[in-house]
């Protein structure tokens, strides 16, 4: 019997089965719940090796797990053996002069996080869920974040990788390297593809020298085409330190206020086009207070926001002075998850389209929504920074047909102004009618090939990521 073999490689300890499995059998949304075969928690890489070796051989499919905050049904493994990495939480090396970490795939985000501030630095990858959410997971569906706008995407922010392939074998990427044209890059290849063709077990990351100062505002626009000409005046300023600039509407405030009853609002007025704005700096000039105490970097932040006052282009603002008023503005825009996935039903998408169409493409979605259901509702924030909008509908009709006619438009707006359907959740299996009806045939049929190649016998997280034909 197989769960005897897994037994038999990781130890009775860490094979979680039948009346035990409860705690693994949904996702965090909910939408998804399930029964594995059984939970394996391999304790390093050969072990991992030996797990797939004999999924492979026996044609058992394979599930890869990490902190279980997906959004997309990635981790859906009804049947399947479900691979937590959670023993491999190792950070195994942070080197400060090459400024690089050297972690195990099941180090939680935080830890990370904690680890390089004591020596100074940061991983600049974070998002609400960095708590719990863990660096396999991280890679392997291309995470994004709030950072994204100075740091990039989880890709971005790797050097290397150690894969173990379908087969068992283990494939060894951990490069240290900035350059190295020697061949396909491979790393990329499995970064994003949500466990379909490796099983990710360690990595190396950059790490970025920790900020000595950030100042953080809550800014009033009049519109979104101002909130942009904001973005490109800070990013001109200050030679591109804007670390973050996240919109929150009007509605979304108010459902924060509805649910956080406790919490005080940004102002005291009701604005549509509400920003939250952070700007970070590693110059001592920049962060070291003058003799009255003030940063320089919140200073000029203050200055400009004034000239933009005066302009008439900034309705409001507001600017935390303490670390605790920048943490309290930090929890309005991270409980989006919360605030967003607590009515059902919901229709949830999460595009990207260049950062100047952003405007247009809400523009078009306040027209057509109430065309499709005239009683639906929005709950929307977005990383303007980046050009990633959460563009979630609550509908008030039940019809499902309803629902797939509003997630087809919003796709019909997002590809006509040039984006994409997906920005950071990943495809798992919520977007795979999205993937048949809108990823580029050839590309589609490339995925396909890539995927038969590496894992001809189907067993790495089977019916993700690519439709079937």
């Amino acid at each position: 019997m197989i769960k005897d073999q897994l037994m038999q490689i990781v130890g009775a300890d860490y094979v979680v089965a039948d009346d035990q499995l409860a705690p693994w059998s949904r996702d965090w949304s909910g939408a998804y719940q399930y029964t594995p075969l059984a939970v394996v928690r391999p304790a390093n890489t050969q072990q991992v090796s030996q797990i797939l070796r004999l999924a492979n051989e026996t044609g058992t499919a394979v599930v890869p797990v990490s902190g279980n905050t997906g959004l997309a049904g990635g981790a859906e493994a009804e049947g399947s053996i479900q691979l937590s990495l959670d023993r491999m939480n190792r950070i195994r090396e942070i080197r400060p002069k090459a400024r690089l970490a050297i972690v195990e795939a099941g180090v939680i985000l935080s830890a990370l996080h904690d680890a390089a501030d004591g020596h100074d630095l940061i991983f600049p990858l974070t998002f609400g869920a960095r708590g719990s959410a863990m660096i396999g997971g991280n890679l392997a569906t291309n995470a994004g974040g709030s950072n994204v706008l100075r740091y990039g995407n989880a890709r971005d922010l790797c050097l290397g990788l150690e894969v173990v392939l379908p087969s068992g074998e283990v494939m060894d990427l951990m490069s240290e390297l900035h350059k190295d044209n020697s061949g396909y890059n491979l790393k990329h290849l499995m970064i994003g593809a949500e466990g379909t063709l490796g099983i990710i077990t360690a990595a190396v990351l950059k790490l970025a020298p920790k900020p000595r100062a950030y100042a953080t505002t809550m800014v009033a626009v009049q519109d979104l085409p101002v909130a942009l000409n904001l973005l490109n005046q800070l990013q001109t300023a200050t030679g591109g330190l804007v670390e973050a600039f996240e919109y929150m509407p009007r509605d979304y405030l108010k459902e924060y206020a509805a649910q956080y009853p406790e919490k005080r609002p940004p102002f005291e007025t009701d604005y549509e086009v509400n920003l939250l704005v952070e700007i970070a700096t590693t110059i001592p000039s920049d962060s070291t207070p003058d003799s009255d105490g003030i940063v320089p970097l919140m200073a000029d932040l203050e200055t400009t926001l004034a000239k933009l006052f005066e302009q008439g282009a900034v309705l409001d603002a507001a600017v935390a002075q303490s670390e605790a008023q920048r943490r309290e503005m930090w929890e309005r825009r991270e409980a989006a998850g919360e605030i967003t996935m607590h009515r059902h039903p919901i229709v949830n998408s999460d595009i990207a389209v260049p950062l100047d169409r952003v405007p247009e493409f809400l523009h078009q979605m306040e027209e057509l929504l109430p065309q499709l259901d005239a009683g639906a509702e929005t709950i929307i924030v977005s990383h303007l920074g980046d050009g990633n909008v959460h563009y979630a509908v609550w509908p008030k009709s039940p019809d499902p047909a309803v629902h797939s006619a509003i997630m087809e438009s919003v796709e019909d707006v997002t590809l006509s102004l040039g984006g994409s359907f997906s920005a950071e959740h990943g495809i798992g299996q919520t977007k795979l009618p999205s993937m048949l009806r809108r990823k580029n045939k050839p590309a589609l049929g490339a995925m396909r090939a890539i995927k038969k190649a590496l894992d001809p016998n189907n067993i790495l997280n089977p019916g993700k990521v690519i439709p079937e034909s």
